[in-house]
């Protein structure tokens, strides 16, 4: 299966705009390009200028993906995944989450696989984020914040990917600034050295703007 699995140091960390973006470039170049996140919570907030991740997901991609062919759990309350399943009467179950991603995966193109917040969130009980990135073995990319407590937040993801055996393809600062401050320029050379794994930057982005945004990312490398 060849694909990316991306996942953030953390909740609001720009995962969602960063593997919009893949999909989105991906699809632009050519390439069939299938999308998939395991859960998405939070429909019951208000919508902003994104739809939730699913919906974003399937029409970056472009495949003609249905949003509910992207998630295969979906609940309102903007909570951990175990929680929102267990407030809705339901179990996640990892095999399903498994099968879901392989069957979606295209056979002559590119899977992309968000995750849910940071590695180490429970899915379900016993069955972290981390163990579906293992599962379906897919290169990782981590989306990173650029400010002030990133170099920890990062740093502590790569280390726990890496515990596990996970390959982290690269990094991603985002949403990059024009015009970055002397923090955020210090810090991307300071995870990449620390962490020892290139760091890309991913500018702001708008629905209009992902396939660009996307194709300044090192996909090819990555993949």
């Amino acid at each position: 299966m060849r694909g990316l699995f991306v996942s953030g140091t953390d909740t609001g960390a720009g995962k969602s705009m960063v593997a919009a973006s893949i999909c989105a470039a991906l699809a632009a170049d050519g390439e069939l390009v299938a999308a998939f996140k395991p859960v998405v919570t939070g429909l019951a907030e208000p919508v902003g200028e994104f739809p939730p991740d699913h919906e974003l997901l399937a029409r970056a991609a472009g495949s003609g993906q249905s949003p509910a062919e992207v998630a295969p759990y979906r609940y309102d309350p903007p909570l951990s995944p175990h929680y929102a399943a267990e407030l809705a009467g339901e179990t996640i179950e990892p095999a399903r989450l498994v099968e879901h991603a392989r069957a979606a995966a295209p056979r002559d193109g590119v899977l992309v696989a968000e995750g849910v917040g940071g590695l180490l969130v429970p899915i379900t009980t016993g069955y972290l984020v981390r163990d579906l990135a293992r599962d379906l073995a897919l290169p990782l990319v981590v989306a990173a914040r650029t400010g002030l407590g990133t170099i920890n937040h990062t740093l502590l993801t790569v280390e726990a990917a890496q515990a596990v055996g996970l390959e982290v393809a690269g990094i991603v600062m985002t949403p990059w600034p024009e015009a970055p401050a002397p923090i955020e320029l210090s810090n991307r050379s300071t995870v990449e050295r620390l962490a020892g794994v290139p760091v890309s930057v991913l500018r702001p982005v708008d629905p209009g703007s992902l396939a660009a945004a996307g194709a300044e990312l090192p996909l090819g490398e990555w993949l």
